[in-house]
């Protein structure tokens, strides 16, 4: 596996949540910083040894309400 992908949302109570699609792993953080680290911790105690993947990519996800 070269890559994987995680979708990040704002959490309700602040912050941000991380969930892989396909894996089992999810994370959350109080910011940006914090989230990249905690992605990256998640990951490499996922996988074995030698099996994570290179590329770790954040897919923003915001939600909007606005008035018609």
């Amino acid at each position: 596996m070269n890559e994987i992908l995680f979708l990040v949302e704002e959490a309700p109570e602040g912050g941000y949540t991380a969930r892989a699609l396909g894996e089992s792993i999810f994370t959350e953080a109080d910011d940006l910083n914090d989230l990249h680290q905690q992605v990256r911790d998640a990951v490499h105690c996922h996988f074995d040894e030698g099996k994570a993947p290179e590329i770790i990519r954040l897919h923003f996800v915001r939600e909007e309400i606005i008035t018609a």
